[in-house]
C-alpha cells in the first residue's frame, strides 16, 4: 500500500518542481543569449540588419523609364510599399501571419498551436513573416533539413525578427519580405513575378492575379502555374478563401472570383529577356570600363557587380524606336533571304569556298570545346561530319534538327546579317539599336564591335571637301575615267559600272554614286584632306590617306558612320553618339552621367548644302525608291553603299532629327548576292530603313518632325540652284570676252 504525502514530502517535490523549472527557464534563457551572441552560428550585425544584402538585378531603361533589360544573377527588382497592390498585402497576410499586424515578430501563440498540431501528425508551418523574412534574407543556406540544425535556426529567426520587428515598422517588413520572397521561374520579389507571370506592375496586381501569387509561398514548384496550373488554380482558391476568414474580401468578391481562369500572360525570365540584346551586352561591358576607368566603387571600397547590386542604368534608347527599327529588321530579312537563296538556285555557293567553311569550323564554339577536350583534328573532324541534333535559326523560328555539324557551318555562312542604329543628330542620343539578326543564335554585335566595308556611303566625305573648297553642287565635270598619281604605288584608277553618259553636274553625279566624278574630286582635293574630315566626322577606325577611300575602302562600323552623318543634319556640328544618360545606384544616388562630346567638323553651309545633295539622292537617284516604292515623301537625304561583289548593303538615311544606317550582308564577304540589282544597297539596306521611319511617322508621341532642313540664317554664298549657278557662268563667260580673256 503506497503511503499518503506528508507534507514535507510535498513541501520538497513542489520545490524540486520550481527548481526544474526555473532552472529550466534560465537554460533556455542562457540558451537564446548565446545564441544571440552568435555562439551556435553568426547572426547578422545590427549594420547589417540596417543594410541588409540580396541579390538585386540591375535595370536597363529606357529614356522615358520603360524597362529594356535587366542583368542578374537573381532576377531581382525592389519596390517600395505603396508601389504594392493592396490585393497583395491582403493576400499574404491572411494567408501566412494573421496576427502580423499585433505581435513583435515571434507569435507565440501560434507557436503553441503548431507545436500541438505537429504532434498529433497535423505539420504545418509556425513562422512568422518576419521570422520568413529573416531567413530569406539572412540564412545563406536557406531551411534546414535536419531536426535539430533546423530547431537551432528556428531560434535564430526568432532572435533577428525581434530585431527587424525593433528596427523596421510593419509596412517596411512585409515590404522587404514581398522583396526577397522566390516566386519560381528565375521571378525574385513582387516586381519580377509580377512581370513574369502576368506582364503588369505590383501594383496593378488584381485579386486572382495576387492570390495566384502568394499561393507560390506554399510550394513554388507544386503549385506553380505554368508547371501545376490546376494545383495553383486551386491553392489560389485556398488563398482567397482564408482572405474571407480574415474578412480582407466579402463571401461575394470570392464567388464572383473563384471561377475565373487563372490568366497567365507569362514571359519567361532569362539575362536575354526584352529588347534590344545586342545594345544592353555592349552596354554591361562598357559600363564596367567605366566603373574601372573613373574608379567608381562602393562605399566599402569594393567594386560594383552588375548582376547583384541593383543599379539603375537610364539610356537613351527610345522604346517604340527600338521596337520599331527589330520590326522593320524581321520584315524585310524573312523577304531578302528568300531573294537570296533564290540568286543561287541550281549553283553551288561553296565551291571554291573550302578555305572560308575550314575558317568557319574552327570559329565555331563546338570545334573550341572538341579541341579543349584534347581530340585530334582527324576526331574533330569526325565529329563534324556525324549527324547530331541541333536547333538551328531559321525567320520561321528555331527549327529541332537532326544535321552533320559542317552543314550548320555552311547553312550559316549563307544566312545574311543585319544591322542598324538610329541617332538623334542633335544631342547625339541613341534612339535605336539593333545589332544583329538573333542574339541567342549570333551574339556578335554588328553596331560598333563589327566594322565593314562601307563602299559608296563614303562619297558624301570627299564631296564635303569639295563644297568646301569653293565646289557648287552645280558644276560640270567630264563623266569619264580619272587616273590618280600616288607617289610609290601603281597609279591609281577606278573602274565604274552603271556610267552616265558626257558632262553631269556634281548633284547628279552624287545622286547616280558616279565614281568617276567622285574620283575626279579625289584628284582635286587630295586623299589627306578627306581622310582628316572623316576623321572629324568620328571615323575611329583607320581611314589611310590613300585616294581609294573616295569610294569607301576602308572598314568603318555603323555606329561611327551613322555619327558621321549626324553632322550635315546637325548644321556641320558633330555631336558624340551618346547611350548612356546616367547610372544610379539602388538608392537613387547618381554614380555617372554622360554629357556628349561635341566638334565643329565642317561650316553650316556645307553641311547644309550636303543634306540637299543627299535629299537629291533619294529625290532622283539611286535612293528614289525610298519615294516611288515605300511612300516616304518627307524631306530625307540618304546615300546607297554597295561594296565590290555585292558584299556589303548599306543605307544611311538623315533627317533633321533622325540619323540612320542599316548594313546587310553574310558573315563572310565570300558570300554574297550574284548580281548587283539584288546585292545593292538599295536592295539589301534601305527597305529596312523605309519599315522603320514608317512605323515612326505613324506614331505621332514620338514628334519626329516631317520638315525640311533647316537654312543657314544669313543665307548661304553657295549656289545650289543649277539654274542661277549656269546663269552666272553664263555671265562671267561674257564679261570674260568682253575683257579680253
Amino acid at each position: 500500500m503506497s503511503q499518503p504525502l506528508l507534507p514535507a514530502d510535498i513541501k520538497r517535490y513542489n520545490l524540486l518542481l520550481w527548481k526544474v523549472l526555473i532552472g529550466g527557464i534560465v537554460c533556455f534563457a542562457l540558451f537564446i543569449i548565446a545564441v544571440g551572441f552568435g555562439l551556435f552560428g553568426q547572426l547578422p550585425s545590427f549594420h547589417y540588419i540596417e543594410h541588409p544584402k540580396s541579390n538585386q538585378a540591375t535595370e536597363i531603361l529606357c529614356e522615358d523609364g520603360r524597362p529594356l533589360g535587366t542583368y542578374f544573377i537573381q532576377n531581382r527588382s525592389n519596390v517600395t510599399y505603396p508601389q504594392i497592390s493592396k490585393n497583395v498585402i491582403d493576400a499574404l497576410i491572411s494567408t501566412e501571419d494573421a496576427r502580423f499586424m499585433d505581435h513583435s515578430g515571434i507569435d507565440f501563440r501560434r507557436t503553441f498551436t503548431i507545436l500541438f498540431y505537429n504532434l498529433i501528425g497535423k505539420k504545418q508551418g509556425g513562422s512568422t513573416i518576419t521570422q520568413q523574412l529573416a531567413l530569406n534574407m539572412f540564412s545563406e543556406e536557406g531551411r534546414q533539413k535536419n531536426f535539430l540544425k533546423r530547431l537551432l535556426q528556428k531560434f535564430q529567426e526568432w532572435i533577428i525578427a525581434v530585431k527587424l520587428e525593433r528596427n523596421y515598422t510593419k509596412e517596411e517588413i512585409i515590404t522587404m519580405y514581398l522583396n526577397t520572397v522566390d516566386f519560381g521561374n528565375q521571378a525574385y520579389g513582387i516586381k519580377s513575378a509580377a512581370r513574369v507571370y502576368f506582364n503588369t506592375t505590383p501594383d496593378r496586381l488584381n485579386l486572382t492575379q495576387a492570390a495566384t501569387l502568394v499561393g507560390l509561398q506554399k510550394g513554388i514548384t507544386r503549385y506553380s502555374p505554368t508547371r501545376n496550373p490546376e494545383r495553383s488554380l486551386t491553392r489560389r482558391n485556398t488563398v482567397m478563401a482564408m482572405m474571407v476568414k480574415s474578412e480582407a474580401i466579402t463571401q461575394e468578391q470570392f464567388d464572383q472570383e473563384q471561377g475565373k481562369p487563372l490568366g497567365l500572360k507569362f514571359n519567361a525570365a532569362t539575362v536575354n529577356e526584352g529588347i534590344a540584346p545586342y545594345f544592353r551586352t555592349v552596354l554591361k561591358a562598357d559600363i564596367k570600363h567605366i566603373f574601372q576607368e573613373h574608379s567608381i566603387l562602393k562605399a566599402d571600397g569594393t567594386p560594383y557587380d552588375l548582376d547583384r547590386d541593383g543599379l539603375r542604368v537610364i539610356t537613351t534608347i527610345d522604346y517604340d524606336m527600338q521596337v520599331y527599327a527589330e520590326a522593320a529588321q524581321k520584315e524585310y530579312m524573312k523577304t531578302l533571304q528568300q531573294q537570296f537563296n533564290a540568286s543561287w538556285k541550281g549553283r553551288n555557293p561553296y565551291k571554291g569556298k573550302e578555305l572560308q567553311i575550314a575558317q568557319g569550323v574552327k570559329r565555331s564554339d563546338r570545334y573550341k570545346e572538341l579541341e579543349a577536350q584534347g581530340k585530334s583534328e582527324e576526331e574533330i573532324k569526325a565529329d563534324f561530319n556525324t549527324p547530331t541534333e541541333m536547333s538551328i535559326f531559321t525567320w520561321k523560328g528555331n527549327v529541332d534538327t537532326l544535321m552533320k555539324p559542317i552543314d550548320s557551318v555552311k547553312y550559316y555562312k549563307m544566312l545574311l546579317r543585319n544591322a542598324m542604329m538610329a541617332m538623334d543628330p542633335q544631342t547625339g542620343f541613341i534612339k535605336a539599336w539593333v545589332g544583329g539578326i538573333n542574339f541567342e543564335h549570333f551574339k556578335y554585335d554588328q553596331v560598333k564591335m563589327g566594322k565593314r566595308q562601307v563602299g559608296s556611303t563614303a562619297k558624301p566625305f570627299t564631296y564635303a571637301v569639295a563644297i568646301e573648297n569653293d565646289y557648287s553642287p552645280c558644276f560640270t565635270v567630264a563623266n569619264e575615267p580619272v587616273t590618280i598619281e600616288v607617289p610609290g604605288s601603281p597609279p591609281y584608277t577606278p573602274a565604274s559600272s552603271g556610267t552616265i553618259p558626257g558632262p553631269i553636274t556634281l548633284q547628279k553625279a552624287l545622286a547616280y554614286s558616279q565614281n568617276y566624278v567622285v574620283a575626279y574630286l579625289m584628284k582635286q582635293v587630295g586623299p589627306t584632306a578627306v581622310a582628316t574630315l572623316a576623321k572629324k566626322m568620328g571615323i575611329t577606325s583607320e581611314v589611310p590617306a590613300y585616294p581609294s577611300i573616295c569610294l569607301g575602302s576602308f572598314d568603318a562600323s555603323i555606329f561611327d558612320m551613322v555619327g558621321a552623318y549626324g553632322v550635315f543634319a546637325n548644321k556641320g556640328i558633330w555631336t558624340e553618339p551618346t547611350y548612356i544618360m546616367r547610372i544610379e545606384d539602388k538608392n537613387g544616388v547618381v554614380l555617372y552621367d554622360k554629357k556628349p562630346r561635341v566638334v565643329s567638323a565642317m561650316s553650316e553651309d556645307v553641311a547644309y548644302i550636303m543634306t540637299r545633295m543627299l535629299e537629291g539622292v533619294v529625290k532622283n537617284g539611286t535612293a528614289s525608291r525610298l519615294s516611288y516604292k515605300y511612300g516616304i515623301r518627307t524631306p530625307v537625304g540618304g546615300k546607297t553603299g554597295t561594296t565590290q561583289n555585292n558584299s556589303d548593303g548599306w543605307f544611311m538615311g538623315i533627317t533633321p532629327q533622325l540619323v540612320a544606317g542599316v548594313w546587310t550582308g553574310c558573315e563572310d564577304r565570300a558570300f554574297h548576292f550574284l548580281s548587283t540589282g539584288e546585292g545593292a544597297g538599295a536592295n539589301m539596306a534601305l527597305p529596312i530603313f523605309a519599315g522603320f521611319m514608317k512605323r515612326v511617322y505613324a506614331n505621332p508621341k514620338i514628334k519626329i518632325s516631317k520638315g525640311d532642313f533647316e537654312a543657314p540664317k544669313n543665307g548661304t554664298s553657295i549656289v545650289y540652284d543649277c539654274d542661277k549657278y549656269q546663269q552666272q557662268q553664263q555671265d562671267t563667260t561674257e564679261l570674260d570676252q568682253k575683257l579680253g580673256f
